[in-house]
């Protein structure tokens, strides 16, 4: 958008609150979060003809696409919170499932690979929803010539992660397709796991006061996905964070009153802490010299243009917690060997409403949006 239409923007914002009856006149600033508002009130539509790469990204139009076509088409309450899993109360108890599918390129990365990364992820999604894993599922799908070899080495290491995890995988599928229809191998997993805590995470239990944490570094997942492809002349001592967070979680729960918890995959901590302003209907201000990324990450994000903000993880997650607890929030985690790095990196306020805003190194403050677009395609 160039200057002059973001002033043309601008305008039309103040003019079309202007002619609102009884409406005192507010300032720009006011009017310009008034228009960002109206344009999120507005009922999502897919206005692309095919699916694109955005779609997939985590970002607006992952979101546009799940509200307009998925949960049109299935909605019903065990869905409509759009969790990392559903909780589902069976005869007495509540148990929380899961599903994911894993696209990854290349299978094989520093740090992991497609195996580990998808027993990782489901089990994270269920930890985050405060629940204990126990069971797993698991999919494939395969393209002719695919090297038994790799797939042997794929299961291994979902066998290792599942051990480490302390879940058994006792189902599954395979599909074979033909060669040059599937890029190799794409891996499906579904999870199972049982809240065994009186307790209710969400987004709809945030409150202005509640301090913002997450458990350690970001980005280093997405910047290593995007080195091992090879495309980029770019070397760096980096791996992978991929690792099975329900044991830091735990640790988190037991020790404070926490909110809500959630993964920063697709779309990195800037997605999760726009979904939790939206959907608490809150404003999260953060602070950027409080954010913990390490420096080959800084750099790399530096040379392609990117946020790490926007750089999904596999082995952080983003905690809302009392606020008054943050400092304990924070001691517990460092007292675990994944949450060496855990910060607080903001607060939860009631204004804005719905809006991200970071407080730059500079003394400045921008808004922090969605991810728009598909920087980082195939990172999980």
């Amino acid at each position: 958008m160039t200057a002059d239409q973001t002033a043309a923007w601008a305008e039309q914002a103040i003019a079309e609150a202007a002619h609102e009856p009884g409406s005192a006149h507010p300032s720009r600033e006011e009017q310009v979060l008034l228009r960002i508002e109206r344009a999120r009130r507005r009922r999502p539509k897919v206005r692309e003809e095919r699916i694109t790469l955005a779609h997939g990204a985590g970002g607006k139009a992952t979101r546009t696409l799940i509200d307009a076509v998925f949960v049109d088409a299935f909605r019903n309450p065990a869905l409509e919170p759009l969790g990392d899993g559903a909780v589902l109360d069976v005869n007495g108890g509540r148990l929380v499932f899961t599903t994911d599918s894993y696209v990854v390129s290349p299978l094989f990365f520093p740090g992991g690979d497609i195996g580990d990364l998808a027993v990782n992820g489901t089990v994270n999604d269920l930890a985050v929803c405060g629940a204990r894993p126990l069971y797993l599922s698991a999919g494939f799908i395969l393209e002719e010539g695919f090297p038994v070899a790799d797939l042997r080495r794929i299961t291994a290491s979902m066998a290792a992660a599942a051990a480490h995890a302390g879940v058994t995988i006792v189902t599954g599928d395979t599909k074979v397709v033909q060669r040059g229809r599937g890029d190799g191998c794409y891996v499906t997993t579904s999870g199972v796991g049982v809240l065994e805590r009186e307790i209710t995470l969400g987004e709809p239990m945030v409150r202005p006061g509640d301090a913002v944490i997450v458990s350690g570094p970001i980005g280093e997942h997405g910047i290593t996905i995007m080195i091992a492809r090879g495309e980029l002349d770019i070397e760096a001592d980096l791996a992978s964070d991929t690792a099975a967070l329900h044991d830091i979680v735990a640790t988190l729960l037991d020790a404070v009153p926490v909110r809500m918890l959630r993964d920063a995959t697709r779309g990195g901590v800037a997605t999760v802490l726009n979904e939790v302003a939206q959907a608490a209907q809150v404003s999260v201000v953060i602070e950027e010299p409080a954010i913990p990324v390490r420096p080959v990450v800084t750099g790399a994000c530096e040379l392609l243009g990117l946020d790490p903000l926007y750089v999904a993880c596999e082995g952080r997650f983003v905690a809302v917690v009392d606020g008054d607890h943050a400092a304990a929030a924070v001691a517990a985690l460092r007292g675990h060997p994944l949450g060496e790095g855990a910060a607080v990196v903001g607060v939860v306020e009631a204004d804005p409403a719905g809006l991200v805003l970071l407080k730059t190194a500079f003394g400045g403050t921008r808004i922090v949006d969605v991810l728009v677009g598909d920087p980082l395609p195939r990172i999980c």
